[in-house]
């Protein structure tokens, strides 16, 4: 990871409501050229989960849910409705934990997140005038109660697939050397409010190890690894937002790196190492 100068967050605003099956890649391309960039070399484009996950057509209608047994038991202890719950069990590898009104699952692709990342915000009704913005807000702070046609929306069931999926057509789109992060907005262990994660990632290492580096007093780097595609989607979130400033796509300049590019999974630590559990 090697910053290469100033770095620049361009908010790619002006793409419309995404629906299922709108090409994303196009979308955006679209919204590089109207905001004036030529991309070049090691540029960056960060989109939104939300973005993504509605061309995938991830959402479910609460509706249309019939809650099991055990998700009945734990949306009583939590006070949530039990249908969202059926749904977040059916999103998981598992639950993490569970209390004060939050579920943490770890999702089936290895995040480790409120709800399995399932979001009611900034989602919209699933008729075809959808109001919703796009945006990567994370719905712990959602009340609960829920309109007859609500819908939620799922991760993409493969996030970096989806991140491999965007970066191909981009690059084969403007013809040079750029990189993908699909973000979305995550509480923390320790801390109050949300950040930006990368819950997909292409063309860049998401983790870089620094250990061996000199420090600025000539010392080796023992244990230091950067989380430089989580580093990205929250430096992004600060152009994004967070509510509903319809902004669900990030253009950022000025970055380098060496070394093999990495999944976003390659951020998750490994369950035999993860003090929590």
């Amino acid at each position: 990871m090697m910053p290469a100068g100033p770095v620049t967050l361009t908010p790619l605003a002006g793409i419309p409501i995404v629906r299922e099956g709108d090409d994303v890649a196009s979308l955006v391309g679209n919204a590089i050229d109207a905001a004036g960039i030529v991309p070049a070399g090691f540029d960056v484009v960060v989109v939104t989960q939300k973005i993504v996950s509605k061309a995938e057509g991830r959402r479910v209608r609460l509706t249309d849910v019939e809650p099991s047994p055990r998700a009945a038991e734990l949306a009583a202890s939590l006070g949530k409705d039990p249908r969202m719950v059926e749904i977040v069990l059916g999103e998981s590898n598992e639950v993490v934990a569970h209390g004060h009104g939050v579920l943490v699952a770890e999702h089936r692709s290895g995040h480790v997140m409120a709800n399995a990342g399932v979001d009611r915000s900034n989602v919209g009704r699933s008729s075809v005038g959808d109001p919703g913005n796009d945006t990567g807000v994370d719905d712990e702070a959602v009340a609960e109660e829920a309109l007859a046609d609500e819908t939620v929306l799922l991760l993409p069931s493969n996030p970096d697939a989806s991140a491999a999926a965007l970066h191909r057509a981009l690059e084969a789109r403007f013809g040079c050397r750029l990189a993908v992060v699909v973000s979305d907005s995550v509480g923390r262990a320790w801390r109050h409010g949300v950040a930006g994660i990368a819950v997909g990632a292409a063309g860049l290492p998401s983790l870089v190890d620094l250990r061996g580096a000199p420090d600025l007093f000539g010392e080796s780097l023992k244990v230091t690894l950067t989380g430089f595609a989580d580093q990205i989607a929250s430096a992004a979130n600060l152009v994004a937002g967070e509510a509903g400033e319809g902004v669900p796509a990030v253009h950022v300049r000025g970055l380098a790196w060496s070394g093999e590019p990495t999944p976003a999974r390659a951020l998750v630590r490994e369950r035999e190492h993860d003090l929590f559990r």
